[in-house]
């Protein structure tokens, strides 16, 4: 497994809509998954977007577990990763939720989104099998947020423009420090 660098706005590969993986899922896509997955939590992140390390497939990864309040702060928190190939939302609810979101090639960079509250989920598994399911809060917001990516769309582009401008000009800041 290798760490891969995050791309960050205003990259145009962003922009860009990730292709369906085709012949399904092989050992060079589970790597490349590993890879997301291990770059995702040395970000720290939730969920990654394989064009947010500049491949154009439609995968993503995702851990949403939560670090229990009885572990010791020096035990390495449980992990329970999830892997979406040619993920597809069959149906979202007319009820929305708002969620404060950010994102990894948005770095330092906060405000809320509304999106639908639940959404049936198609995709393929790290395995290859086909899994449908019912996803609602944290999980139907992040898994919407990542297939944004996958269409070339980034949570700032549900703000305004001037709000937009600003969290890009922030990251070019930060960019320069660096």
């Amino acid at each position: 497994m290798a760490i891969r660098d995050i791309i960050t706005v205003p990259n145009p590969l962003l922009k860009q809509v990730s292709k369906p993986v085709e012949g399904g899922v092989t050992d060079e896509l589970r790597a490349l998954m590993d890879d997301m997955l291990e770059t995702m939590y040395d970000a720290p992140g939730i969920g990654l977007a394989a064009i947010q390390i500049g491949e154009p497939i439609r995968v993503i990864v995702m851990d949403l577990q939560e670090r229990p309040d009885d572990l010791p702060e020096d035990a390495p928190a449980p992990k329970q990763p999830r892997y979406f190939v040619n993920p597809e939302i069959l149906w979202a609810s007319d009820e929305l939720s708002t969620y404060d979101e950010g994102c990894l090639s948005v770095p330092e960079v906060y405000d809320e989104v509304k999106r639908p509250a639940r959404v049936r989920l198609k995709y393929l598994n790290y395995q290859g099998e086909e899994v449908i399911e019912e996803c609602d809060g944290l999980y139907a917001t992040c898994i919407q947020h990542e297939m944004d990516h996958l269409n070339g769309v980034l949570f700032i582009d549900h703000l305004s423009k001037l709000k937009r401008d600003r969290a890009v000009t922030k990251v070019r800041k930060l960019k320069k420090v660096a």
